[in-house]
């Protein structure tokens, strides 16, 4: 039998997935299960093939016979693999590849079973079998057909049997569901009609037709064998689920159906047994025979064995109805157990539940991790326990690997033209009796289109059959390498090497053999990317396509190889080939600089370190050579010639290392460069950029070296460190070179060093003595140093004060540690005193002084005496020096002289004072000192800054200002130290902490009026402190008009200010009309600066000095009555229109006109305080206008009547708005009163019966709007037994009717609703409707009658149209007829509603309501 063969045992023993790499690499934390030191093993469930060289294929070559198998004829490759050709990272000297990088190649091979495929479409044909309706796969293919037929396919693709026939499909239906057992023995049928048939597949024979199992007039869709070979589990188009017991009784088979799930609860479309492959048999799970199934709203999990059980129930969340549930199971190894796993989804979420059995027995079932994609998903198959293969709506092939959730590859199905399953959903063949929700499933349903088996998947086509595997991972490679992508092929390679690739599939054993196996693989692609490189490059084009072609090769080239570590096979096998080609050599020499300045490569064969150094000479990129240079090891090159290259090339960092490493020589070095920068110092020429370099790279070589590090990197060999520093120690004592003349002075390279840079050079050895801690020999060279450096510079004439004082300061820092073993002649100090402080040499003065403080600071003040040093500083002028001096002893006003003598620091005399004042640090004495310094050194404070002396005065000295102003003595520094301390316009305002007595202010004022006088009006406007008489006086003797003017205003003389202001008007009406301006009258000093700006013309004075006086009058003219605003305005009037008299001639027309036209302003400006007739009369008496024609005061005249003419308008537009409102608003509360009304019920709200309960009585009954009904009597008992008999409320006027449900509801008692006047209740009564009904048999007619409450306004009203004609008078007229205008023109109910007024209007008042009439409440 089939079964038994060993090729079919094979794919059982596969189609586990389960081997050791996969185990190994379970993403624990998915699983919530804590880490175990050492893997599981699994020798028991395993059965792998242990060649790692013989690739591992799933499919099983017997049961698919390869001749027929069109293997490329759908080659695909992935999407990921697709846009991985981008070569811009490759570019020379940038950074190496990225081997990280997400290439996964072509994961699937996709084929056709051309075998099968031919012959479905000959039967079809030939027979008439049908189309292809259902596929499933174990030791044989067997397809369904549309017209009843099963056809089985053996390993050959040969068709084996043909089960059923056409008369039988007739009657059945298409087969709409197919399942063979485990052994291969048995296939189970299911049809469109319902029935099931069980065939033999060893002969053919028909063994049960069950008719009985479920329902009639519904469709099989799933019929699935469990484990168990006696059971089975069928879902139909019911939704229903039903388990099947095959026995055999006396030879009688029979077949027993229980449900296990009826449709009415939740219609089930998908159903999946846990099969176990014969490794896992004895698995603790296996025997409870599980199955999944899926409904349109959950999924459950139930046991079959040894009694029906539900294990667990997940509902869905919320999904598109049309989605299709899939279910899938798969064991996976995890830690110590291997476990099934089902995966399901619905839409566009997969998730995961493990089902495990605990060492107490107890069955868990854990959710995992989900899987979230962006498409409709509607297939779900495992292919091996990490990798899934789903397929979404649109039919397209979605690779995943599960534990990384990576998207591995996409494929596109749509040529396959999948078999659907929409017939047997919507039940076609028994009527369509199914519902509306799995009729939507079925649209997208394909479950019998779909099965896998052994790590294969099939899909079933309308013509064709099609299989999925897994390419192996040589595979994978090669397909990359027949598209001669040999980078992305590479990539994936070394993924394999690393162990990072997905859905791995061929290696085996330990990662080490893997790894040998991958990397043989890689080395062979490179060979094969390098010939193919050399044959196929350019033979035309630049020289820099060439290059591109190159570069585009060799560093992935170079860095595979360094990744592998294999440089032998770089430098000697790849390398000659590349020899063959000079741009190929040229750009692979290149690619290694960066690798050798990471040290990646850090030695070279000769042939390579050779041609390496030539080319990059030859090329000139000596500073490549350099960088390379003193990263490599040299000992295989020619040291001289080396040197000789990097001496002529000016590389030193190179010439140092090959010195240093190549023959332990650091003293050379040194020699060389001190052979270039020692003969120009001594000379004193000043260096080239070039011999500066090379000092200080000599500078840092003696530093590294002293310190026991390398140069330029690295460190010295231990055993080399003390002989090091004593030969540079040695060196740089020497007391003359090798090639010495007899001018040569002594110690030549100490000197050198300090002539180039004493600072550096000094740095240098203080960091060297750091580390003389007990080194006793290092102490005695330090000793030697000192004694050298002083016998060079002190008795030197060549060096600088600054330099000197650099040894100094560092010998004192050496001297100050407790541990010093130095010894100084403390004369050499005092010498250096002297040298510093010579009074003969004037120059350098702030460089010597620096030189000094530094070194006081450091700890050299103890080697001097300090009281010769403070009288040579004070000689000196050295203040900063005292400072430092008077600071230890705490003379703190000596300090405070320093500062004012200091020219470079007299600003920071404030800060320093009111530090001293402020800071806790200070005793009360020393405070009380420098407070007496301060004060008597004000006058030159002021002088120096009178800001800074003003904010010091505030903070410090404020009860002593009067005091201070007295000892000022001069008048503008008085004016200073006020106008900072007083104006708050000036910089800091120190008022917020200082009040000073009002004569201070007046003193100000008068200050100002002599020394700035055009800041004496803003100064007034900002300051409240001064008083009024006396500032009056002061501006009046001062002849200041314009500040005059505001204090009489202030003082509410309005007319004396306005007389001040007309009469500097009249002056320069006066000096504007005359004929020669010099014979005008001497002007004030007011006057004078005002019009010092030569850019303003007499015209521009004249009306500024009218604006002035406009503004005056506008802003007083509200508080007076008419008689003052005329004693005002018409004065001003006459000021303007008298000069005009005297404007005779041509030449006067250009001033006539324009006085006209400021008179024509001032006009405009009367005409809102007085009346026109009065300005009309006031115009025609005057002579200019009163004797002339009328067309001389036309214009004048025409301006009022415009201004007339618009006011009426407006208010008239305002008038009539006002009236359309307001009728609107009535006529339409009108209709709403008189609209009848439609009961909500026909009983009364509170006797609950119905309104005619006596026939032969008449009975008035009342309609609210709102739809309440009430009997007149109900209604009035109700509300006189709440709130009594008041009068005017029962009786025969008018009621005020109110619904009482709707006022019960609102919380609001009837005796509190009379007392509201107006707002709802007003509008509910309103609404009311009242009815007297009379009934007389049953014939008689309804007659009703209807009151209408009379309509008022409310108090709220009344004020709020009050309120409105109020504001009508305001200096914004427009403003209300505006938004009255905009509510008029969009909307007439606007008016009413208030809540939502317009943006930026006068209704944003909180307390304006404007309410002409309340809006009813009306029901449609």
């Amino acid at each position: 039998m089939m079964s038994e063969s060993p090729d079919t045992r094979s794919l059982v023993s596969a189609s586990s997935q389960l081997n050791l790499t996969e185990i190994e690499a379970i993403d624990d934390k998915e699983f919530d299960i804590p880490q175990v030191d050492t893997p599981p093993t699994l020798e028991s469930i395993l059965n792998e093939p242990e060649e790692e060289d013989e690739p591992f294929v799933l499919e099983d070559t017997c049961l698919l016979n390869t001749e027929n198998i069109d293997a490329h004829s759908c080659e695909t490759s992935s999407l990921a693999s697709s846009d991985s050709g981008d070569r811009a990272h490759l570019k020379r000297r940038r950074k190496a590849i990225e081997t990280n990088a997400t290439v996964h190649g072509s994961v699937l091979r996709h084929s056709t079973l051309k075998g099968v495929s031919a012959q479905i479409v000959s039967a079809a044909e030939k027979v008439d079998a049908g189309l292809p309706t259902a596929i499933t796969v174990s030791g044989v293919i067997a397809v369904g057909t549309s017209h009843g037929l099963a056809l089985v396919f053996d390993q050959n693709q040969a068709l084996r049997l043909c089960l059923g026939t056409t008369a039988t499909g007739a009657e059945y239906g298409a087969v709409s569901a197919l399942s063979i057992n485990r052994d291969c023995t048995r296939l189970l049928c299911g049809f469109a009609k319902g029935q099931i048939t069980m065939w033999d597949l060893a002969n053919g024979k028909l063994l049960r037709t069950i008719t009985d199992a479920h329902p009639p007039g519904t469709a099989i869709l799933h019929v699935e064998f469990t484990d168990l070979p006696t059971l089975a589990v069928c879902n139909d188009s019911g939704g229903s689920v039903f388990e099947l017991s095959f026995r055999r009784v006396m030879g009688m088979r029979t077949c027993e159906s229980r449900c296990l799930f009826s449709g009415s609860k939740g219609e089930v479309c998908c159903v999946e047994p846990l099969h176990a492959a014969a490794e896992l048999k004895d698995h603790p799970i296996t025997p409870y025979c599980l199955l999944a199934m899926a409904s349109l709203t959950k999924i459950l999990v139930i046991g079959l064995k040894p009694s029906l059980k539900v294990w667990m129930t997940f509902p869905y969340g919320r999904t598109d109805p049309a989605s299709v549930p899939v279910l899938a199971w798969q064991f996976a190894a995890v830690q110590k157990a291997v476990n099934p796993v089902v995966a399901f989804c619905r839409g566009d979420t997969v998730h995961f539940l493990l089902v495990k059995k605990d060492e107490s027995g107890t069955i868990h079932v854990i959710k995992q991790r989900q899987l979230q994609l962006s498409c409709d998903l509607i297939s779900l198959t495992w292919l091996n326990s990490r990798t899934l293969v789903l397929m979404d709506s649109s039919e397209k092939l979605h690779v995943l690997d599960r534990p990384s959730q990576d998207e591995l590859e996409t494929l596109d199905l749509h040529e396959v033209q999948l078999v659907y399953n929409s017939s047997h959903f919507k039940s076609l063949a028994t009527g369509g009796n199914v519902s509306q929700a799995l009729a939507l499933v079925g649209e997208r349903a394909c479950y019998q289109s779909v099965c896998s088996y052994a790590g294969q998947i099939f899909y079933l086509g309308t013509k064709s059959v099609h299989i999925m595997t897994l390419r192996s991972w040589r595979e994978r490679v090669e397909h990359f390498l027949k598209q001669e992508r040999f980078t992305e092929a590479l990539s994936l390679a070394w993924s394999f090497h690393e162990g990072t690739a997905k859905a791995v599939l061929g290696l085996f054993g330990d990662p080490l053999k893997r790894k040998a196996v991958v990397a043989d693989k890689m080395v062979e692609i490179l060979f094969q990317y390098v010939e193919r490189s050399l044959k196929k490059c350019p033979e035309q084009g630049k020289i820099q396509v060439l290059e591109q072609h190159f570069q585009d090769m060799v560093p992935v080239v170079v860095d595979y190889c360094l990744l592998l570590q294999r440089t032998d096979l770089l430098f000697n096998q790849i390398y000659s080939r590349l020899l063959e080609n000079p741009v190929a050599r040229g750009v692979f020499l290149e690619s290694l600089e960066p690798y050798i300045l990471s040290e990646r490569i850090g030695c070279l064969t000769a042939p390579v370190m050779r041609d390496l150094l030539s080319y990059f000479q030859e090329n000139g990129m000596m500073e490549s050579v350099e960088g390379c240079l003193v990263h490599m090891d040299i000992t295989n090159l020619d040291i001289q010639q080396v040197v000789r290259m990097c001496w002529d090339n000016q590389l030193y960092d190179a010439m140092i290392y090959v010195f240093n490493s190549g023959m332990n020589d650091y003293i050379s070095p040194m020699e060389k460069l001190f052979q270039v920068i020692g003969p120009p110092l001594q000379e004193g020429k000043p260096l080239t950029d070039e011999q500066v370099i090379m000092g200080n790279k000599l500078l840092v070589y003696i530093s590294c070296s002293l310190a026991g590090r390398a140069y330029p990197l690295g460190d010295i060999p231990e055993d080399l460190v003390p002989q090091v520093k004593n030969q540079v120690f040695e060196f740089l004592i020497r007391l003359h070179t090798v090639e010495s003349t007899l001018e040569e002075e002594v110690h030549p390279y100490i000197r050198t060093l300090l002539h180039f840079d004493t600072r550096e050079f000094l740095n240098v050895l203080a960091l060297t003595f750091e580390d003389f801690k007990n080194d006793k020999q290092a102490l005695e060279y330090q000793q030697r140093i000192v004694d050298i450096l002083l016998k060079v510079m002190v008795d030197n004439s060549d060096f600088t004060p600054s330099q000197v004082g650099c040894l100094f300061t560092f010998l004192a820092r050496q001297l100050a540690k407790p541990d010093n073993t130095l010894f100084v002649n403390r004369k050499l100090f005092d010498q250096v005193l002297e040298f510093l402080c010579s009074p003969d040499d004037d120059t350098r003065h702030t460089e010597r002084q620096q030189v000094l403080l530094e070194l006081l600071q450091v700890g050299g003040v103890v080697q001097f005496d300090q009281g010769r040093l403070l009288a040579l500083a004070e000689k000196a002028e050295f203040y900063q020096i005292c400072e430092f001096m008077y600071e230890q002893k705490h003379l703190y006003d000596r300090i405070i002289d320093c500062y004012l003598k200091d020219p470079l620091r007299k600003e920071e005399i404030y800060n320093y004072v009111h530090n001293i004042l402020s800071l806790p640090g200070y005793s009360p004495k020393d405070k009380q000192t420098a407070r007496r310094k301060a004060l008597e050194h004000v006058k030159e404070l002021v002088r120096i800054n009178p800001a800074k002396t003003a904010e010091l005065v505030a903070g410090h000295f404020g009860g002593e200002v009067e005091c201070i102003i007295t000892a000022l003595q001069d008048d503008y520094l008085v004016f200073q130290l006020l106008k900072n301390l007083l104006d708050p316009s000036e910089g800091p305002n120190p008022q917020a902490v200082l009040t000073l007595r009002p004569d201070l202010h007046e003193l100000l004022v008068g200050l100002l009026c002599r020394f700035c006088p055009r800041q004496v009006t803003p100064f007034l406007q900002t300051s409240q402190h001064y008083r009024l008489e006396e500032t009056i006086e002061i501006t009046k003797k001062h002849d200041l008009r314009e500040a005059t003017s505001y204090l009489l205003e202030k003082k509410g003389d309005v007319q004396g200010a306005f007389q001040v202001l007309l009469q500097t008007l009249k002056t320069k009406l006066h000096t504007l009309t005359q004929e020669n301006p010099e014979l005008a009258r001497p002007r004030s000093e007011d006057e004078d600066a005002e019009e010092a700006d030569d850019d303003q013309t007499p015209l521009s004075v004249v009306e500024e000095a009218l604006i002035d006086l406009i503004q005056l009058c506008h802003r007083n003219s509200h508080g007076l009555n008419q008689q003052q605003r005329e004693a005002l305005w018409f004065p001003l009037l006459e000021a303007m229109m008298s000069p005009q008299k005297l404007l005779k001639g041509p030449s006067a027309k250009h001033t006539s006109e324009a006085l006209k036209e400021l008179t024509m302003k001032v006009l405009n400006s009367m005409s809102s305080f007085i009346a026109l007739p009065a300005i009309i009369q006031r115009i025609l008496q005057d002579p200019v206008y009163g004797k002339g024609k009328l067309a001389e005061i036309q214009g004048l005249i025409l301006g009022m009547l415009e201004t007339f003419n618009y006011e009426q308008t407006l208010l008239e537009t305002t008038t009539s708005l006002l009236n359309s409102d307001l009728h609107w608003s009535l006529a339409h509360l009108r209709k709403a009163v008189s609209r009848g009304l439609h009961p909500r019920q026909d009983h009364c709200n509170i006797c609950l019966q119905q309104y005619k309960r006596r026939q032969e009585s008449e009975e008035e009954i009342i309609i609210f709007s709102c739809g309440h009904l009430y009997h007149c009597q109900c209604l009035q008992r109700k509300e006189q037994g709440v709130m009594g008999k008041e009068p005017g409320l029962v009786g025969d006027g008018v009621h005020s009717w109110s619904c009482y449900k709707c006022t019960s509801r609102q919380g609001t008692r009837p005796a509190d609703r009379v007392s509201v006047v107006g707002g709802r209740m007003r509008a509910t009564s309103l609404a009311q409707t009242k009815v007297t009904s009379a009934y007389r048999g049953a014939d008689t007619e309804a007659h009703g009658r209807k009151d209408l409450a009379e309509v008022t306004l409310d108090s709220q009203q009344i004020q709020a149209w009050d309120q409105l004609r109020c504001m009508y008078r305001g200096p914004s007229r427009l403003a209300i007829l505006t938004d009255i205008g905009h509510s008029h023109s969009s909307e007439k109910a606007g008016l009413l509603n208030t809540a939502h007024p317009p943006t930026g209007s006068i209704y944003h008042s909180e307390n304006f309501s404007l309410k002409l009439s309340p809006p009813p409440v009306v029901e449609e």
